[in-house]
């Protein structure tokens, strides 16, 4: 269990200059101001001690000099709508409302603070930034894989750099961690501040992440295209698998924006293939019963059905086999073996989701996202990243929410409308013959 010490925010030290902002006393926000980790009142009474994010927001006073600082801004991993709305942001940001002029993008993720590499990084100012949301992707270009950490500050002190903006999911927060210790060994006063990207929105500690709305949206279409291929045949069904390596949030958010959808297959929740109650069975009554069905998958659920393997990518994460394919070739072999002829549709459009640019919703949340982080780099924080929580935003320490990855809860109300709202039943699980 986190403890009070688990959510303190580090930072380099006094802030003894002014804020440019020029705001009115009661839009800065106020060093001791925290927002509760907790939602609900517990049943025991006088708890030990109370965990409470610090709040994000603009202080009066901050730690860099404008006029002295310089900043640099990495994207890493695979991408995701929102990338260059959250650069813009940030360029937007610290050069018209903080006066910070000197701002660089470090190309193709950490590759691109190791100068084997020979990816020299690029000058970012408002007119490089202006239009850049209307696209997908980054314009910064990313990767996956380690650097060596010595190397990486090397970089960051060769280039005079005192604040570095990281943006990108899992393996980019622990690398941003890496940094920033080998940045405390050597006592620099540099400015580590995260920003979470991930589709999946499996970050712990952090309420959602940018693109995920995007991906919510952009696969309720492939849910709407599956459903009509599925009714305009006689037992048809429609088959989708979205990303969700380790949660299936995309697939449950999906389902209750659809409404079509009769299966949701998630990593949280085994099921069994075959077997009275497993899901084959299940799909078998609701076709003779309906005529047509709607499946969605996660790329992670049901890994159990294949053998074990270690393989994994440049970011150290492990790679599934693929549940689509799998599930494609064994609901026609079971649909064959009891000679009911259905018309399958297998739809894959993740890599479609994840490179298409933000809408509206994304949009906004990745513009808060990069002026918080902003103002959290311009007040000395470090080594944390820029979260919501109970609708505002946090000040999360990289280390605790690296610590966990945040899952589907079967007792939440979230699978519980997903059960309503399929019909499907509480457990595939094979209940024997």
């Amino acid at each position: 269990m986190p403890t009070s010490e688990d959510f303190t925010v580090k930072t380099l030290g006094e802030c003894r200059f002014p804020s440019p902002l020029n705001f009115p006393e009661e839009l800065y926000v106020s060093e001791h101001t925290r927002i509760r980790f907790a939602a609900e009142i517990p049943n025991e009474i006088g708890s030990d001690e109370e965990l409470a994010f610090e709040k994000a927001g603009p202080r009066k006073n901050i730690f860099f000099d404008p006029n002295e600082t310089k900043a640099a801004i990495v994207t890493c991993g695979g991408i995701s709508p929102g990338l260059n709305d959250v650069i813009r942001s940030i360029v937007m940001q610290m050069y018209y409302k903080y006066g910070v002029k000197n701002l660089l993008g470090i190309r193709f993720g950490y590759k691109g603070l190791n100068p084997a590499n020979w990816l020299e990084p690029i000058k970012l100012t408002p007119n490089d930034v202006e239009r850049i949301h209307e696209l997908g992707g980054t314009v910064l270009g990313s990767s996956r894989g380690h650097e060596a950490p010595e190397v990486m500050v090397d970089t960051l002190e060769k280039l005079h750099i005192n604040v570095l903006f990281c943006i990108g999911g899992d393996g980019t927060l622990r690398g941003a961690d890496v940094i920033w210790q080998e940045v405390e060994r050597r006592g620099l006063p540099i400015s580590i501040i995260g920003i979470p990207k991930t589709i999946d929105n499996d970050i712990g500690y952090v309420a959602k992440t940018f693109g995920f709305d995007t991906a919510v949206a952009e696969a309720r279409h492939a849910l709407q295209c599956a459903h009509v291929e599925a009714k305009g045949a006689q037992n048809g069904i429609g088959l989708v698998k979205v990303m969700g390596r380790d949660s299936g949030f995309i697939a449950a958010h999906a389902t209750l924006a659809n409404l079509d959808v009769n299966f949701t297959l998630i990593p949280e929740v085994a099921f069994d293939l075959h077997g009275k109650g497993g899901f084959l069975d299940a799909l078998e009554q609701r076709i003779r019963k309906r005529h047509h069905a709607v499946i969605i998958v996660a790329e992670g659920a049901g890994q159990e059905f294949f053998q074990e393997d270690a393989r994994k990518d440049a970011s150290g994460n492990i790679l599934h086999n693929d549940i689509g394919i799998l599930l494609r070739d064994e609901i026609q072999t079971y649909f064959k073996t009891k000679n009911i002829p259905i018309t399958l549709k297998y739809i894959d459009p993740s890599y479609i989701i994840r490179s298409v640019a933000a809408n509206a919703s994304d949009s906004i949340f990745c513009a808060h996202l990069g002026r918080y982080a902003v103002h959290a780099a311009m007040a000395g924080r470090t080594d944390m990243l820029v979260g919501r929580w109970h609708d505002e935003f946090t000040h999360v320490p990289i280390p605790i929410t690296v610590s966990t990855r945040k899952k589907i809860s079967t007792s939440s109300a979230l699978w519980l409308s997903v059960l309503e709202s399929t019909g499907q039943p509480v457990s595939l699980k094979s209940v024997g013959c």
